[in-house]
């Protein structure tokens, strides 16, 4: 007998229009991930992401707590509220905000990040959104393309789990070479959340996170 694999709850943070969240979502729809989105956080309530999740009946929380957002959850009452969403695993799509070392500690190996750039050129604070393809392209880099990573509580340090490489044209524009790697976040994001909720997440003696291939056991990414 094989044990039926538990469908997983999924929490998504967003700041923005969440295309990354989008295409989550439509995955867990349509059974490319065995997981549903239990709920949204967002530090900005009217962005486009939130809007979406309410139109699809998602609850949306607003964190942090600020001057700007009194009605903001502070960390230790996020926690609370995702653990009464029973919240498996969080995943960040465009949320431009530090994650609290206290919700790194409550969900070890559980929070995983997107970032435009093939980490670990091109991150660290203040690189997001258009000023990471600014950067690639003034550097000279011939390749770009996006990162997924486990989250710690600095910006984007966390230990890679996977990655797609896409070049950079001679005359790209900064919106160019953007789009481009946009259509691979999509992709990736879902394939690495997948594998998280599949349980095919595998951790080297070193560390480093692999994922497990569906079809081959045997085989590694």
């Amino acid at each position: 007998m094989v044990k039926e694999l538990r469908r997983k709850k999924l929490g998504i943070f967003v700041s923005g229009g969440g295309s990354n969240f989008r295409a989550i979502y439509d995955a867990t729809i349509n059974e490319l991930i065995h997981g549903d989105v239990s709920v949204l956080v967002t530090d900005k309530a009217s962005c486009g992401g939130a809007e979406y999740a309410r139109d699809k009946g998602i609850p949306v929380l607003l964190f942090p707590k600020s001057k700007s957002c009194p009605e903001g959850l502070s960390s230790i009452d996020l926690i609370n509220a995702l653990r009464a969403f029973e919240v498996d695993f969080l995943l960040l799509a465009g949320y431009l905000k530090l994650i609290p070392i206290e919700l790194v500690q409550a969900y070890p190996k559980s929070i995983l990040n997107i970032h435009p750039s093939l980490l670990p050129a091109f991150g660290g604070k203040g690189f997001y959104g258009m000023k990471v393809h600014k950067g690639v392209i003034a550097s000279g880099a011939r390749y770009s393309g996006p990162t997924v990573h486990f989250v710690d509580e600095h910006y984007d340090t966390g230990l890679i789990l996977a990655q797609k490489v896409v070049p950079v044209l001679a005359n790209d524009t900064p919106e160019q070479l953007a789009a481009r790697v946009l259509q691979e976040e999509h992709k990736v994001y879902v394939e690495a959340v997948a594998a998280l909720c599949d349980d095919r997440i595998v951790w080297r003696v070193d560390g480093v996170p692999l994922i497990r291939s569906k079809e081959n056991p045997d085989e590694y990414s």
